[in-house]
């Protein structure tokens, strides 16, 4: 069974996860996300606090090699307790 995508890999590929502000939380997104890719690259990761500072999104900017390597971060990511969304 092959698996359709529209996009070609190598390619760039931004995740990002928002989540409970609190001070592990964007370690916590990087950290999983090196698990599946771990050659981040320098700047590859930014972050913005939401207008309260309650919420945080995480966007990680990585060299995606294949759909299977897309699919298992994100859901890694579903499966941590403070992550509230995956984009």
């Amino acid at each position: 069974m092959s698996e359709e995508t529209l996009l070609e890999f190598p390619c760039q590929f931004p995740i990002k996860a928002m989540g409970t502000n609190h001070k592990y939380f964007e370690n916590d997104v990087v950290m999983i996300v090196r698990k599946h890719t771990p050659n981040l690259g320098e700047g590859a990761v930014t972050s913005k606090p939401s207008r309260t500072g309650k919420y945080l999104a995480v966007t990680v900017t990585i060299t995606a090699t294949s759909k299977a390597q897309i699919d298992a971060i994100y859901q890694t990511l579903h499966a941590h307790p403070d992550v509230k969304m995956v984009l």
